[in-house]
């Protein structure tokens, strides 16, 4: 399965342009979510939620929809990976077994300045528990510095299960490999020019590109720093984040036609 999303819903310049005029502040979530289907909740990185607010979101939103969650930054940006059990335990253990089968995967992700570290990113990632609750947890892991960009660190992902996120970003490094049995995309690129974000030609390439990951293949054009793994088919999740946030719902949307 691909599904497409943007980056939260609340967001004053959409109003009028992706909500229709008139929605409530209210009514935002209710409304994307039948328009998307994935959205990646960037305010967990920074703060801490409770049960009763994953639940809200779980009720709110239709059958199918799922959210993806930036783990709490206390987990991720610290010196020393291998001691972030107390803080990944307390992200985990805060209610996000309230959105039960909505619930998609956990983002973790690290500073620009964090460089890699073979033995303390391993340590940190069997950390990261299968599941919460009775709930499968899925991880994805985005480096944002160029010593990452190793066969070592793909194949110390694919170890664990995590995915690596794909950016398609100026700033940060782009890796193709796939190392779980999801692919997560986060495309960072839109522009406030063109009213879909990306040109509807990019559009179109980087729906090709999904079905190709959802194949168990590799997009074409893209190089691949570790052996391909046998090819079995995945779930893609591509969310259209940065870049030019106004345009980022019009760009999922016609993401979604394309697929």
């Amino acid at each position: 399965m691909i599904r497409a999303g943007i980056g939260g819903w609340n967001f004053e310049p959409w109003r009028g342009v992706f909500f229709p005029k008139g929605t409530s502040k209210a009514k935002e979530l209710a409304y994307a979510s039948r328009q998307l289907s994935t959205i990646e909740v960037n305010g967990t990185f920074y703060s801490t939620f409770k049960p009763p607010t994953f639940k809200k979101w779980h009720d709110e939103t239709p059958d199918g929809f799922v959210f993806s969650l930036k783990a709490n930054r206390f987990a991720t940006n610290r010196k020393v990976l291998g001691d972030a059990k107390p803080s990944i335990d307390r992200f985990l253990e805060s209610g996000v077994s309230e959105l039960k089968a909505k619930l998609g995967p956990i983002l973790w992700q690290f500073m620009h300045t964090k460089k890699f570290d073979p033995a303390d990113f391993e340590a940190f990632l069997a950390l990261l528990p299968k599941s919460i609750d009775g709930i499968p947890l899925r991880h994805a892991v985005e480096p944002r510095h160029e010593s990452f960009k190793t066969k070592e660190f793909v194949e110390l992902a694919r170890k664990h299960g995590a995915a690596i996120v794909f950016a398609d970003s100026a700033k940060y490094p782009a890796i193709a490999d796939a190392t779980a049995d999801f692919v997560y995309c986060r495309l960072q690129e839109t522009q406030e020019k063109i009213e879909t974000g990306y040109s509807p030609a990019a559009i179109k390439d980087w729906a090709v590109a999904a079905k190709a990951w959802e194949s168990g293949g590799t997009p074409k054009g893209m190089t691949l720093l570790a052996k391909a793994p046998a090819k079995k088919k995945r779930d893609v999740f591509v969310y259209f984040i940065a870049g030019a946030k106004l345009r980022n719902p019009a760009a999922a949307v016609a993401f979604l036609k394309a697929i």
